[in-house]
């Protein structure tokens, strides 16, 4: 190593910390990765596939609190929170119901444009490094509408990707049928995104950007990291076995998980919480899907993969630790057939992911405020295949002492 090339455990092997470590690791630093469960086994596994480059609208909206006196009253609807769990998320909310105030919103959508754009050129260029260009699809998305209410309550969200420069199509009729035969009548009008893209397979996408990793010297090191400590030469990470391994920088890029273990280091509390997300794999040929379809207003997405059809998507809050819903996938799928007549149903595997969820819809990126030789990588909720690169091009701008690509005010993680 030179003197410039530094010692990075990045903890956490799921798409964030994976790309993460393939940039940190392209940069000649050497990189190794800690995680209990394998490289990309935990929410990296399971996930819709979507690279979602036009998704610049935050979660927290005036809109979405409308709607919040029903979450209570359907577990099973596109958005819930688990009652058991409501009072422990009662901080979560306060701060969702402070980021969707007009001001912090458009500081929200302007941060998340600038955040999608580095995305998809980091995303794409690292894609082409690798070698893996045939895991990405480039057959753009459709959203579908069942009335013209529906269709128009999206027109401000529109409005904004038109203003970020994002292409998009709405089609009816004749244009709809050919961009997804097949569709259920009810579906009155569709948006075509066709800068969208998916991969072959999420965990299989994951694992060939390890290999990628892998070639620039990055090692992974299956274990659990017990906590944080530093010694007198730097950071270092102390396992359950006793281990300790000293670097010169820490990433933690642990998902949902991220804060467990850096409370014990900070007066910070950073309001990170949990979107449970539930899908249904099906066996290929049970529906001959185009493209993924994205069903807004029922909160889930349609995906074709290499091994198959994957029903899933919507939010549950409800923490790391509560048993799954199972009735969740089930409903999705139980919708999936009525809108797609002839999806063969049968022999579907069900998972559930833990989506690392902050109030305002933008991760945490930066350096711990007590110890900036630790530095924090998480918080993407349903984004993190999408920016996933980006987190890794920023992190490395930040270990290698350069300014960020873009301004990372907005993600900051003392912003709350």
């Amino acid at each position: 190593m030179s003197h410039t090339d530094k010692r990075i455990v990045v903890i956490g092997a799921g798409i964030v910390g994976i790309a993460t470590a393939a940039l940190l690791s392209e940069q000649g630093h050497a990189v190794t990765v800690i995680d209990c469960s394998g490289i990309a086994e935990e929410t990296s596994k399971g996930n819709a596939a979507a690279l979602a480059f036009s998704d610049i609208m935050p979660l927290a909206s005036p809109k979405i609190l409308l709607k919040a006196p029903r979450w209570l009253l359907d577990p099973l609807g596109p958005l819930s929170i688990r009652p058991s769990y409501l009072p422990r998320l009662a901080p979560w909310l306060w701060q969702f119901w402070k980021a969707s105030q007009p001001g912090r919103l458009r500081t929200s959508i302007a941060a998340q444009t600038a955040l999608m754009r580095l995305a998809e050129t980091e995303m794409m260029a690292l894609v082409e490094r690798a070698g893996i260009g045939a895991m990405v699809r480039h057959d753009g998305s459709l959203e579908l509408y069942e009335s013209e209410t529906e269709f128009n309550a999206t027109a401000h969200g529109w409005k904004q990707r038109e203003l970020a420069g994002i292409g998009f199509e709405h089609v009816r009729g004749g244009r709809l049928a050919e961009l997804q035969p097949g569709l259920s009548p009810r579906f009155v009008a569709g948006t075509f995104v066709p800068g969208w893209k998916t991969v072959s397979e999420p965990q299989h996408f994951a694992r060939a950007l390890w290999t990628h990793a892998e070639r620039h010297g990055a090692v992974f090191h299956k274990a659990e990291v017990r906590t944080l400590e530093r010694s007198e030469t730097g950071p270092a990470v102390r396992l359950t076995d006793g281990t300790a391994h000293e670097a010169d920088r820490i990433v933690v890029c642990a998902g949902a998980w991220s804060t467990r273990l850096i409370n014990p280091l900070t007066r910070l509390r950073i309001p990170l919480d949990t979107e449970r997300g539930y899908n249904t794999t099906l066996p290929p040929g049970a529906f001959d899907l185009k493209r993924q379809l994205i069903f807004g207003n029922h909160g889930f997405v349609v995906t074709p993969l290499e091994t198959g059809l994957r029903v899933g998507g919507a939010v549950e809050l409800g923490g790391l630790d509560l048993p799954p819903n199972y009735a969740r996938s089930k409903s999705m799928l139980a919708k999936a057939a009525e809108f797609l007549p002839g999806l063969k149903t049968s022999d579907g595997v069900e998972w559930m992911g833990f989506r690392p969820s902050m109030p305002d819809s933008l991760p945490v990126i930066g350096a711990l405020p007590e110890d900036p030789s630790v530095l924090l990588a998480f918080g993407n909720g349903h984004l993190g295949l999408t920016q996933s690169a980006a987190m890794g091009r920023l992190i490395t701008d930040l270990v290698g002492g350069r300014t960020p690509a873009i301004d990372i005010a907005a993600c900051r993680p003392d912003r709350f």
